[in-house]
Parts: C-alpha cells; sequence; structure tokens
C-alpha cells in the first residue's frame, strides 16, 4: 500500500466511525436508540452464524455485502421505512457511498460499490441472504427493544416480506420472528 493509499484509506475509516453514531429508529432491550454500526454489527454476526455451510454461499462475501450495506448512512444518516424519503433512499446512499469512498484506493472503492449494488439489486445469492437478514435483524430488534407504548408492532408483519421470502433459511427466520412480533403484539403496552 503506498503512503497515499495508506492516508486515503484512513481517512475513509475515520468517516466511517460516524455510523457508530448514526441513530436508527429502533431501541435497544435497554431503551435507547441503536446505531446503524450497532444493527451492521449484529447482522454480519446473524449471517456468520445462521449462513455457514448454506450451499452456494461465499461466507466472507457475505459479510463483507453485510458490512457494506448502509455505509452510506455515515454521511447521510438513516431513513427509515416509514420515512416519506425512503422513496428515493436507495439514490442517496448510493450518493453518499460514493463520497464516503471517494479517498480509498480504486480497487478497494470499487469493490464496495459492486457489494453495495449487488445488494441493493439483490443479483446475487449472498445479497438475496444479505437482504433478507437486514429485515430481519431489523424485525429481530424491534421486538427485542423496550420501545414506546406507541410502538407499531404490526409494522414487522409485512416490512421486508418479500426479500425475506426469497431464501427458504430467511422464510423460516421470518415465520419464528412473525411469531414473535404476534405475542408482542398481544401484551398491553404499559
Amino acid at each position: 500500500m503506498t503512503p497515499d493509499d495508506l492516508a486515503g484509506t484512513l481517512d475513509f475509516l475515520r468517516r466511517a466511525e460516524a455510523l457508530k453514531s448514526t441513530l436508527r429508529s429502533g431501541a435497544t432491550a435497554s431503551g435507547r436508540q441503536e446505531s446503524t454500526a450497532e444493527h451492521t454489527w449484529r447482522l454480519c454476526l446473524m449471517a456468520m452464524v445462521l449462513a455457514d455451510g448454506v450451499a452456494g454461499i461465499d461466507g466472507l462475501k457475505l459479510i463483507k455485502t453485510c458490512l457494506v450495506h448502509d455505509l452510506g448512512e455515515a454521511v447521510g444518516g438513516d431513513i427509515p421505512a416509514t420515512d416519506p424519503r425512503a422513496a428515493d433512499k436507495s439514490a442517496q446512499e448510493r450518493h453518499d457511498l460514493l463520497a464516503l469512498t471517494a479517498t480509498l484506493p480504486p480497487a478497494r472503492r470499487d469493490e464496495i460499490l459492486a457489494l453495495w449494488e449487488e445488494y441493493e439489486a439483490g443479483t446475487s445469492p449472498e445479497a438475496v441472504l444479505a437482504k433478507g437478514f437486514d429485515k430481519l435483524e431489523t424485525i429481530l430488534q424491534h421486538n427485542q427493544g423496550r420501545n414506546p407504548p406507541d410502538f407499531d408492532y404490526g409494522f414487522n408483519l409485512d416490512y421486508g416480506a418479500r426479500h425475506t421470502a426469497r431464501h427458504p433459511l430467511t422464510a423460516a427466520i421470518r415465520a419464528v420472528l412473525d411469531e414473535e412480533t404476534r405475542a408482542r403484539m398481544a401484551v398491553p403496552t404499559e
């Protein structure tokens, strides 16, 4: 790695740190808002423990896809699925990802962008699983979080359904989480 490549890579890593402070709409089990970095960490953990040995899946590529899927949020923040701006979310995240990765060596920048584009389009087996796991991690957090009394658990039942239906593993996990959601809906709010 050249000195310029190293400097650009360190700049990228410093700016990516913003994901630790980029808040999402979901709450943790302790009741505070979770960060995008925390969501991404558990998404990668899910991929590691659930997809190991799944036929036709490159585990390293799956983890890399999970790592980059929300990377653009370090620039523009998280846009919740219920936000009206979500209709343009993909274009905004791509723009932000390009800005964030601008200082990386071209080959690394191109790799990150290619993984992100595959994820968005769902064009590889790894992208299909990553997208499904992403939706499932969100539902898992909604079910596990200490949410406000007016939290709409019914949202979970439709959220990401077309993505979680694309692979038998994500469909099976979805069935379990949907039952958890229904149980959570049946508990009176405080």
